[in-house]
Protein backbone atom coordinates (compact mmCIF):
# COMPACT_ATOMS: atom_id res chain seq x y z
CA UNK A 1 0.00 0.00 0.00
CA UNK A 2 0.98 3.69 -0.89
CA UNK A 3 2.36 5.42 2.40
CA UNK A 4 0.33 8.40 1.80
CA UNK A 5 -2.89 6.05 1.72
CA UNK A 6 -1.35 4.35 4.99
CA UNK A 7 -0.96 7.54 6.89
CA UNK A 8 -4.35 8.99 5.78
CA UNK A 9 -6.00 5.74 7.07
CA UNK A 10 -3.68 5.84 10.14
CA UNK A 11 -4.89 9.94 10.60
CA UNK A 12 -8.38 8.97 10.09
CA UNK A 13 -8.75 6.05 12.57
CA UNK A 14 -6.93 8.21 15.17
CA UNK A 15 -8.85 11.23 15.07
CA UNK A 16 -12.25 8.88 15.22
CA UNK A 17 -10.59 7.02 18.25
CA UNK A 18 -9.78 10.65 19.78
CA UNK A 19 -13.07 11.67 19.25
CA UNK A 20 -14.78 8.77 20.83
CA UNK A 21 -12.94 8.81 23.59
CA UNK A 22 -13.86 12.12 24.62
CA UNK A 23 -17.71 11.14 23.89
CA UNK A 24 -18.65 12.76 20.87
CA UNK A 25 -19.94 10.83 18.13
CA UNK A 26 -17.49 10.48 14.80
CA UNK A 27 -18.68 11.66 11.54
CA UNK A 28 -17.36 9.44 8.79
CA UNK A 29 -16.74 11.32 5.76
CA UNK A 30 -18.82 10.13 2.79
CA UNK A 31 -18.48 10.16 -0.79
CA UNK A 32 -21.65 8.68 -3.36
CA UNK A 33 -22.72 9.27 -6.48
CA UNK A 34 -26.39 8.77 -7.87
CA UNK A 35 -25.65 7.77 -11.19
CA UNK A 36 -23.74 4.58 -9.83
CA UNK A 37 -23.32 2.73 -6.71
CA UNK A 38 -19.77 1.77 -5.00
CA UNK A 39 -18.09 -1.15 -6.66
CA UNK A 40 -20.41 -0.51 -9.95
CA UNK A 41 -19.68 0.25 -13.27
CA UNK A 42 -19.58 3.71 -14.50
CA UNK A 43 -22.31 4.81 -17.14
CA UNK A 44 -20.86 5.20 -20.61
CA UNK A 45 -22.06 8.94 -20.18
CA UNK A 46 -19.01 9.66 -18.11
CA UNK A 47 -16.77 7.69 -20.16
CA UNK A 48 -14.72 8.57 -23.50
CA UNK A 49 -17.10 6.24 -24.99
CA UNK A 50 -19.92 8.79 -24.13
CA UNK A 51 -19.89 12.73 -23.72
CA UNK A 52 -16.98 12.05 -21.22
CA UNK A 53 -18.39 14.87 -18.46
CA UNK A 54 -17.60 14.42 -15.26
CA UNK A 55 -20.23 12.10 -12.76
CA UNK A 56 -22.35 13.71 -10.06
CA UNK A 57 -20.85 13.37 -6.85
CA UNK A 58 -21.87 14.28 -3.29
CA UNK A 59 -20.21 14.25 0.30
CA UNK A 60 -20.84 14.58 3.76
CA UNK A 61 -19.47 14.48 7.39
CA UNK A 62 -16.87 16.79 7.02
CA UNK A 63 -14.61 16.65 9.51
CA UNK A 64 -15.13 19.75 11.95
CA UNK A 65 -12.00 22.17 11.46
CA UNK A 66 -11.77 21.06 7.98
CA UNK A 67 -10.47 23.87 6.09
CA UNK A 68 -10.54 22.73 2.59
CA UNK A 69 -11.13 19.10 0.34
CA UNK A 70 -9.30 17.64 -2.15
CA UNK A 71 -10.97 15.03 -4.84
CA UNK A 72 -8.39 13.15 -6.88
CA UNK A 73 -9.70 10.24 -9.42
CA UNK A 74 -7.44 8.10 -10.48
CA UNK A 75 -7.29 4.44 -12.29
CA UNK A 76 -4.66 2.17 -10.40
CA UNK A 77 -5.61 -0.51 -13.58
CA UNK A 78 -3.35 0.82 -16.12
CA UNK A 79 -2.94 0.29 -18.95
CA UNK A 80 -3.89 -3.63 -18.48
CA UNK A 81 -5.79 -4.65 -14.84
CA UNK A 82 -3.81 -8.51 -15.29
CA UNK A 83 -0.47 -6.30 -15.81
CA UNK A 84 -0.99 -2.62 -14.15
CA UNK A 85 1.75 -0.47 -14.57
CA UNK A 86 0.99 2.78 -12.96
CA UNK A 87 -2.07 4.70 -11.77
CA UNK A 88 -3.52 7.19 -14.58
CA UNK A 89 -4.83 10.73 -13.09
CA UNK A 90 -8.56 11.12 -14.31
CA UNK A 91 -9.09 14.46 -12.26
CA UNK A 92 -7.18 16.83 -9.63
CA UNK A 93 -9.62 19.20 -7.46
CA UNK A 94 -7.96 21.18 -4.55
CA UNK A 95 -9.26 24.11 -1.95
CA UNK A 96 -12.62 22.94 -2.20
CA UNK A 97 -14.26 24.91 0.18
CA UNK A 98 -15.35 22.79 3.06
CA UNK A 99 -19.03 23.94 3.11
CA UNK A 100 -19.86 22.51 -0.34
CA UNK A 101 -21.59 18.98 -0.30
CA UNK A 102 -20.69 17.71 -3.90
CA UNK A 103 -20.61 18.45 -7.68
CA UNK A 104 -23.04 18.49 -10.02
CA UNK A 105 -22.75 16.41 -12.90
CA UNK A 106 -20.71 17.39 -16.01
CA UNK A 107 -18.97 20.50 -14.04
CA UNK A 108 -16.80 22.73 -15.98
CA UNK A 109 -13.63 24.45 -14.73
CA UNK A 110 -15.38 28.05 -14.62
CA UNK A 111 -18.20 26.64 -12.90
CA UNK A 112 -16.46 24.86 -9.89
CA UNK A 113 -16.99 26.26 -6.28
CA UNK A 114 -15.24 29.69 -5.54
CA UNK A 115 -11.61 29.08 -4.54
CA UNK A 116 -11.76 25.88 -6.08
CA UNK A 117 -7.93 24.99 -7.65
CA UNK A 118 -7.34 22.19 -10.34
CA UNK A 119 -4.21 20.27 -11.32
CA UNK A 120 -3.05 18.13 -14.24
CA UNK A 121 -4.55 15.17 -15.35
CA UNK A 122 -2.60 12.18 -16.80
CA UNK A 123 -3.33 14.02 -20.44
CA UNK A 124 -1.41 16.84 -18.94
CA UNK A 125 -4.10 18.85 -18.54
CA UNK A 126 -7.08 20.37 -16.04
CA UNK A 127 -10.53 19.12 -16.15
CA UNK A 128 -12.03 15.74 -15.69
CA UNK A 129 -10.73 13.19 -18.49
CA UNK A 130 -13.25 10.25 -17.80
CA UNK A 131 -12.06 6.25 -18.13
CA UNK A 132 -11.29 5.43 -21.12
CA UNK A 133 -9.36 1.61 -20.65
CA UNK A 134 -6.87 -0.07 -23.45
CA UNK A 135 -7.73 -3.17 -22.05
CA UNK A 136 -9.89 -5.28 -19.55
CA UNK A 137 -11.99 -3.71 -16.88
CA UNK A 138 -10.67 -0.81 -14.73
CA UNK A 139 -11.14 0.22 -10.86
CA UNK A 140 -11.69 3.51 -10.63
CA UNK A 141 -11.14 5.44 -7.18
CA UNK A 142 -12.39 8.62 -6.31
CA UNK A 143 -10.89 10.00 -3.23
CA UNK A 144 -11.81 12.95 -1.40
CA UNK A 145 -9.49 14.17 1.36
CA UNK A 146 -10.56 17.06 3.97
CA UNK A 147 -7.81 18.93 4.91
CA UNK A 148 -6.78 20.99 7.94
CA UNK A 149 -5.24 23.87 5.94
CA UNK A 150 -6.24 25.28 2.30
CA UNK A 151 -3.38 24.29 0.05
CA UNK A 152 -1.44 27.71 -1.39
CA UNK A 153 -2.12 27.89 -4.93
CA UNK A 154 0.28 25.19 -6.79
CA UNK A 155 -0.08 26.68 -10.00
CA UNK A 156 -1.30 23.22 -12.38
CA UNK A 157 0.49 20.28 -9.75
CA UNK A 158 0.54 16.84 -10.46
CA UNK A 159 -1.35 14.13 -8.32
CA UNK A 160 1.91 13.59 -6.47
CA UNK A 161 2.45 17.35 -5.90
CA UNK A 162 -1.00 17.92 -3.94
CA UNK A 163 -0.18 14.72 -2.08
CA UNK A 164 2.82 15.78 -0.73
CA UNK A 165 1.61 19.41 0.17
CA UNK A 166 -1.41 17.77 2.20
CA UNK A 167 0.76 15.19 4.01
CA UNK A 168 0.14 15.80 7.81
CA UNK A 169 -3.20 17.60 6.91
CA UNK A 170 -5.39 15.09 6.20
CA UNK A 171 -8.69 14.74 9.06
CA UNK A 172 -10.48 12.76 7.16
CA UNK A 173 -10.96 10.45 3.47
CA UNK A 174 -13.34 9.02 1.92
CA UNK A 175 -13.40 6.71 -1.40
CA UNK A 176 -16.19 5.70 -3.46
CA UNK A 177 -15.02 2.99 -6.28
CA UNK A 178 -16.20 1.92 -9.63
CA UNK A 179 -15.36 0.46 -12.50
CA UNK A 180 -15.32 0.28 -16.65
CA UNK A 181 -14.41 -1.75 -19.39
CA UNK A 182 -15.26 -0.28 -22.94
CA UNK A 183 -17.84 -1.37 -24.89
CA UNK A 184 -16.67 -1.19 -28.53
Amino acid sequence: MPLAYLLTLTVALLSTASLAAEGGTAMTLALVSTSFEANGEIPTRYTCEGEDVSPPLAWSGVPEGSQSLVLIIDDPDAPDPRAPKMTWVHWVLYNLPPDVEGLPEGVASTALPEGTLEGLNDWRRTGYGGPCPPIGRHRYFHKLYALDIRLPDLGKPTKAQVETAMTEHILGQAELVSTYQKQR
